[in-house]
């Protein structure tokens, strides 16, 4: 008759299945499970309406790129025959129409974007350095700036689509009959002025959040320094130059990124400005997709030049992060 003994526990004393410390090991472990499991647990919801509202329809997106779905295979556009690259080689071949249309609103966006994107930057740096320093009133006309970021899109931009009417508008009310800066009533919806009127829509509902970010960022900055660098001589300019933008530094890396995307994507803005067809000089790439997928019904193209732009976005996005990352791991060395 063969006899078991129980464990020996670390002071040499056996201990039971029954006793404490042999219950303590699997409840730990228990308790581990549930600590390390909760965060994936309360991420789980995030993680499917993702999969559900981006994942997939990416993933269909790009099964769509691969075919030549026009409009009479929309009933059952997995019946659509397979065109392998064709839609791709359509799109980049800029000798052909479709081509030198995709590149035409491809070097507009990016000319759209840097203004945009750099006009955005440089007024809400400038209003949230004037909104630095103390006075009366600072926070109503911080609440006023920040009126064009907090109205719906769609009010602001129908709002200035009314405003720049030829015959009505109070563009060239001003512009015309108040001022006398032109000779007569400008078009800006449509012609060469319709690329300046999506501009200043873009801008000046884009500013606020620019100056909110850099208004946030301000507060990181010690006063101590500003008070330093003014017992030394140092002018304002000099303050902003020496002392806040290179503070402000990894603030406008991930600003200038966020605008960037936001601003390339764009739909909304020339969408309710011009309606489905934009004018030449601002059609902006993502009306452009769109007038080629659901206007002239040929989802493949429109599907292939969706993801010509996500490549190009994510080759950017990731050049610029690896060029912002080396610039902070060098100014650590130094």
């Amino acid at each position: 008759m063969t006899t078991t003994t129980a464990p020996a526990g670390p002071d040499g004393r056996t201990v039971g299945k029954n006793s404490p410390g042999a219950a303590r090991g699997p409840r730990r472990r228990t308790g581990r499970i549930r600590r390390i499991g909760l965060p994936y647990l309360l991420l789980l919801p995030a993680l499917l309406l993702e999969l559900l509202v981006h994942l997939v329809p990416m993933v269909i997106g790009i099964v769509m790129s691969f075919k030549e779905l026009t409009q009479f295979y929309i009933r059952d556009w997995t019946t659509a025959p397979w065109t392998a690259l064709d839609n791709y080689r359509m799109s980049v071949d800029f000798s052909a129409p479709v081509g030198e249309a995709l590149l035409h609103s491809f070097l507009v966006t990016c000319a759209f974007t840097l203004l945009s994107v750099g006009l955005c930057w440089f007024i809400g740096t400038v209003a949230a350095i004037c909104m630095q320093d103390t006075f009366r009133g600072r926070g109503l006309l911080r609440a006023v700036f920040l009126v064009p970021y907090a109205l719906p899109v769609y009010a602001a931009v129908i709002t200035w689509a009314f405003m720049f009417q030829h015959d009505n508008g109070l563009v060239n009310h001003v512009l015309h009959d108040q001022l006398g800066l032109t000779d007569k009533p400008s078009f800006w919806l449509i012609g060469d002025n319709s690329f300046i009127a999506l501009l200043v829509v873009s801008v000046w509902k884009g500013w606020p959040f620019a100056f909110l970010i850099v208004m946030a960022g301000l507060q990181n900055i010690p006063k101590e320094l500003y008070e330093a660098a003014a017992l030394d001589g140092a002018g304002v300019w000099q303050q902003i130059r020496r002392i806040t933008l290179p503070s402000l530094r990894p603030v406008n890396q991930v600003l200038v990124l966020v605008l960037f995307l936001w601003t390339f994507n764009d739909f909304n803005t020339p969408y309710v400005l011009f309606g489905k067809a934009a004018p030449e000089a601002a059609d902006l790439i993502s009306i452009h997709i769109y007038q080629s997928s659901f206007v002239t019904w040929n989802f493949g193209t429109g599907s292939a030049m969706s993801v010509l732009l996500l490549l190009f976005l994510l080759v950017v996005t990731g050049v610029y992060l690896f060029l912002t990352s080396r610039e902070r791991r060098r100014s650590a060395r130094v």
